[in-house]
C-alpha cells in the first residue's frame, strides 16, 4: 500500500474529529471570493515579482473628468458643519447627486450608469468622505453591497432592464436589509421568514412568497424608493426537514402593503439617512426574487461573494479620508499654532504623533491600492478585502484620535471651524458595520485564510468530507514538507523571492523572514489546537493581525516600485518598519498565551533572529516631522484625495497654509512681532510684503480662533427664564420622504 494511502489510513479518523464541521453558511463564506497575494504571506513564500507585477493604479480619461469635475464641484457644495446641524444633506446636494449620476458608478454605461473602475469607485468615496462623511456614506451604499452590485451579478435580464437604469439616475434609491434585531453579527442566523403561496396579485393568481419581517441599522431606508430585503425561503409543502430553502434575495417597491418604514435612527448623530424596516405579511410575487426563482435560496451566496470585494473598497476608503484628514490638519495646525515661541510641531512629543500617522497612512493607503488593482484585473480578495475593513477603519480612528490630541482645546469646541469634531464622532461607525471589528479580526481573517489561504489545508478537509484516506495522505504529506521547510526558514533565513526594489531590499528581507515565522505559527497553532482554534478568538485574531500587518508592509514594497517616487522613500522604510514590529509584538504575545507546554521554548526558537525588528528610533520620526513640515509636496503625496468644502475651519486651514506657503520663512519672524505688539496689523508692517503678511496673519488666527455661542447671560437679558433649560433651535430639514421621487403609478412588475 503506498504510503500516501498508510498515512491517510491512519489519521482519518483524529482528523475527522479535529477539523472543525462546516455547515452551508459556513461553506459559502469561506469559498466566497480568490486568494491573491495574502496567500504567499500565508504559505510564507511571498514573490516579489507577482506583487509589484500588478501594476499602478489606472483611471480612464472619463474617471479622471469626474473626479476633477464633478467630484470638485460637489465637494465646493459641502459645508461639513451646516449639513451635521441640519442633519440632512441640502436639496441641492441630493439633486446634484442624481443629477450626475454619483449613485450609478458601478453600474453599466449601457444601463444609463457611469461603469467605474472599482479604483475610481473608492477614490471618489475617499474625496467626498475628506469634506463630508454624510455625503460620502449617501453616495457609497448604492454602489456598495446592495441591489444594483446584486442585480448586475444574479439579476434576470428583466430585473436589470427594468431596475438598472432608475438606479442609475436616481429615479430608485435603494437600501439592503440584512440586519435584524436579534441577527447582527451573525446574519446568517436572521429570524425573518418568507413562505411560499399563491395570492392574487395586481388582479390573477401569482405565486410568491409571504414574509415577516424585522431589519435595522438599514442606511438610506428613510429615502429609499426600492428595499433590498435577505430572509429565509420556507416552502411547507415540502416533507419535514426539507422545507428550509436558504437565504433568499428580493427587490420591493416602496410603498408596499404591509412593509413600514420606521422611525429614523441617528448613528452618532451622523447626517446621513438610517432606519428600520418592519414587514408583517408582505406579498412578494417570484419576479421580485433577485434572479428569479432558481435563486431562490442562493442568498447568502450571493451575498457573501459580493462582500468578497466590497469590503475592500467603500468602508477602506473612509477610513483613508480620516487619515490623509487628519494627517494634514494635524501637520498644518502644528504650523500655525505657536506655544512658548515655537511652532508647536516643532515639539517633539507632536512630531513624533505627526510622523507616526504619516507611515501608517503610506502603509494602509498603499494596501488599499494594491487591492484596488487586485480588483480591477478581476480578482475578488476576500481575506485582503476583511483585512483592509478592519486595517484602514481602525487607522482612520487613531489618526483621528491624534489629531484631537495635537489639537487640543481647538478641537472639542463644536462649531463650524471645528476640524476633527465630526470626524471623531462618526469614527466608531466604519468599525461597526459590515461586520464589526471584533468579530473580522477574531473569525474572518484568519478564520477564512487559514482555510483559503494555507496551501494544504483546504485539500485536506476535502479528503476528510470525502472520506478519500489517499488525497488525505497526499494533502499531509505535502503539509509536512511545507512546515519543514518554514521551520527551516525561520531558524536560518528564507530567501528573497523575485527581484523587489534596490531601495528596500533590505525590507524585503525582513517581510520573507517574517512570513515564514508566521506560517509556522499558524501551521503550529492549527497542529496543537485544532478545532478548537477557532473557539479561542484572542489566538485567531492575533494570528489574523499578524497576516494583516504582512500584507501591510508587503503593499509598501509594491507602492514604492509603482509610484516612482523617491522622496517618499524614508516614508516607506518607516512604514515597513511599523507594520514588522507590529506583527513580530504580536507573535510573540501569541507564543505566550498559548495553552501548551513549552510553548515559551518554541517560540524562543521561531522568533530567534527577531532583533532587527526594532521599531523607529525617536531621531527617525523626527526626520519625518522635519520632512512633513518642510515639504508641502510630500503632504499632497500622502494626502491626495484631500478636497476643499464649501466653508468651515478645514478650508480655513487650507487658507492660511497657502498664503504661510507664499511667505516662507518669514512667518517665524511675524509671529515674533506678533506676541510682542499684539497687533495683526503692525506685525505685518514689519514683513517685506505688509499685504501679504497681514492676510496670512488674518487667516492663521481665524484658524487658532474657536467658535462661540449665545450663553446664558445674553438670554438673562432679554429677560429668559432661566430654570428651564433654552430649547434648542430645530433646524429646518425636510422629512425623509421629501427625498424620495414620488411614485405616480405602481411600479410594473418586471416579468420573467
Amino acid at each position: 500500500m503506498p504510503l500516501a494511502s498508510l498515512i491517510g489510513r491512519w489519521a482519518m479518523q483524529p482528523f475527522s474529529k479535529a477539523l472543525p464541521p462546516l455547515g452551508d453558511t459556513e461553506r459559502a463564506a469561506l469559498e466566497a471570493g480568490t486568494v491573491g497575494f495574502e496567500g504567499q504571506l500565508f504559505a510564507g513564500r511571498p514573490d516579489f515579482d507577482a506583487l509589484t507585477a500588478m501594476g499602478p493604479n489606472q483611471l480612464t480619461a472619463r474617471e479622471q473628468a469626474f473626479l476633477h469635475n464633478e467630484v470638485r464641484a460637489l465637494c465646493h457644495m459641502l459645508d461639513d458643519h451646516a449639513i451635521d446641524q441640519a442633519h440632512d444633506l441640502p436639496p441641492e446636494v441630493w439633486r446634484f447627486l442624481r443629477e450626475k449620476r454619483f449613485f450609478g458608478m458601478i453600474i453599466p454605461e449601457e444601463f444609463g450608469g457611469l461603469g467605474f473602475g472599482h479604483y475610481a469607485h473608492a477614490t471618489v468615496v475617499a474625496r467626498i468622505a475628506t469634506v463630508n462623511v454624510a455625503t460620502a456614506v449617501t453616495v457609497m451604499v448604492p454602489n456598495s453591497l446592495g441591489p444594483a452590485e446584486l442585480l448586475l451579478r444574479y439579476g434576470t435580464d428583466a430585473q436589470k432592464e427594468h431596475y438598472l437604469p432608475r438606479l442609475a439616475d436616481g429615479r430608485e434609491l435603494p437600501c439592503f436589509g440584512l440586519t435584524s434585531p436579534y441577527a447582527g453579527s451573525d446574519a446568517a442566523s436572521i429570524p425573518d421568514r418568507g413562505v411560499i403561496v399563491e395570492r392574487e396579485f395586481n388582479g390573477k393568481p401569482t405565486r410568491g412568497f409571504l414574509v415577516d419581517f424585522d431589519k435595522r441599522y438599514i442606511t438610506l431606508a428613510p429615502v429609499a424608493t426600492v428595499v433590498g430585503l435577505a430572509f429565509h425561503a420556507i416552502d411547507e409543502s415540502r416533507p419535514e426537514g426539507q422545507r428550509e430553502l436558504g437565504i433568499t434575495c428580493a427587490l420591493i417597491p416602496v410603498p408596499h402593503e404591509g412593509m413600514e418604514i420606521g422611525r429614523r435612527h441617528r448613528p452618532m448623530d451622523s447626517a446621513f439617512m438610517n432606519g428600520p424596516i418592519h414587514g408583517r405579511q408582505v406579498f412578494m410575487p417570484m419576479e421580485w426574487i433577485i434572479g428569479g426563482e432558481k435563486q431562490v435560496g442562493q442568498g447568502w451566496r450571493m451575498l457573501m461573494e459580493c462582500l468578497a470585494a466590497g469590503r475592500a473598497i467603500s468602508l477602506p476608503a473612509l477610513g483613508s479620508s480620516m487619515q490623509q484628514t487628519a494627517l494634514y490638519v494635524s501637520n498644518g495646525y502644528g504650523q500655525i499654532r505657536e506655544q512658548f515661541g515655537l511652532p508647536v510641531g516643532k515639539f517633539h512629543a507632536i512630531a513624533g504623533l505627526v510622523a507616526q500617522m504619516s507611515a501608517e497612512l503610506y502603509a494602509s493607503d498603499a494596501a488599499r491600492r494594491f487591492t484596488a488593482a487586485a480588483l480591477d484585473k478581476g480578482e475578488r480578495p476576500s481575506v485582503a478585502s476583511a483585512i483592509l475593513k478592519v486595517q484602514l477603519t481602525e487607522a482612520g480612528r487613531r489618526a483621528v484620535n491624534h489629531g484631537m490630541d495635537i489639537l487640543g482645546g481647538k478641537g472639542i469646541i463644536s462649531g463650524p471651524s471645528n476640524l476633527l469634531g465630526v470626524a471623531y464622532r462618526q469614527a466608531p461607525i466604519a468599525i461597526t458595520v459590515e461586520g464589526a471589528n471584533i468579530l473580522t479580526r477574531a473569525l474572518i481573517v484568519f478564520g477564512q485564510g487559514a482555510v483559503r489561504c494555507h496551501p494544504h489545508v483546504l485539500d485536506e478537509m476535502a479528503a476528510v468530507q470525502a472520506n478519500d484516506e489517499t488525497a488525505l495522505g497526499k494533502a499531509l504529506v505535502a503539509h509536512g514538507k511545507h512546515v519543514a521547510v518554514n521551520l527551516w526558514h525561520s531558524l536560518f533565513g528564507a530567501p528573497v523571492i523575485g527581484t523587489p526594489p534596490e531601495a528596500l531590499a533590505r525590507e524585503a528581507r525582513l517581510i520573507a523572514r517574517m512570513s515564514a515565522k508566521y506560517a509556522l505559527t499558524a501551521d503550529l497553532a492549527m497542529g496543537m489546537l485544532g478545532g478548537k482554534l477557532k473557539r479561542m478568538e484572542l489566538l485567531s485574531a492575533r494570528l489574523g493581525d499578524v497576516l494583516a500587518h504582512l500584507y501591510l508592509a508587503s503593499a509598501c514594497v509594491w507602492r514604492y516600485r509603482v509610484d516612482a517616487a523617491p522622496e517618499l522613500l524614508p516614508f516607506a522604510r518607516a512604514a515597513i518598519r511599523l507594520q514588522l514590529d507590529e506583527a513580530g509584538k504580536i507573535l510573540r504575545d501569541l507564543y505566550a498565551n498559548l495553552p501548551t507546554a513549552g510553548r515559551r521554548v518554541i517560540g524562543a526558537l521561531v522568533l530567534r533572529r527577531t532583533a532587527h525588528l526594532a521599531p523607529l528610533r525617536d531621531v527617525q520620526l523626527i526626520e519625518l516631522a522635519d520632512l512633513l513640515r518642510t515639504n508641502p509636496r510630500i503632504v499632497e503625496r500622502l494626502a491626495p484625495d484631500l478636497s476643499e468644502p464649501a466653508a468651515g475651519g478645514l478650508r480655513d486651514l487650507m487658507h492660511a497654509m497657502e498664503l504661510g506657503a507664499q511667505l516662507g520663512d518669514t512667518t517665524a519672524a511675524l509671529n515674533k512681532v506678533l506676541r510682542r505688539t499684539n497687533s495683526l496689523e503692525e506685525a505685518a508692517r514689519s514683513a517685506p510684503d505688509p499685504e501679504l503678511a497681514l492676510a496670512y496673519l488674518r487667516a492663521a488666527d481665524k484658524v487658532i480662533q474657536v467658535d462661540d455661542f449665545e450663553g446664558p447671560s445674553a438670554r438673562k437679558a432679554e429677560g429668559e427664564n432661566l430654570t428651564q433649560p433654552p430649547a434648542l433651535p430645530s433646524p429646518s430639514v425636510p422629512p425623509p420622504s421629501a427625498h424620495r421621487p414620488e411614485r405616480t403609478t405602481p411600479p410594473p412588475v418586471p416579468a420573467t
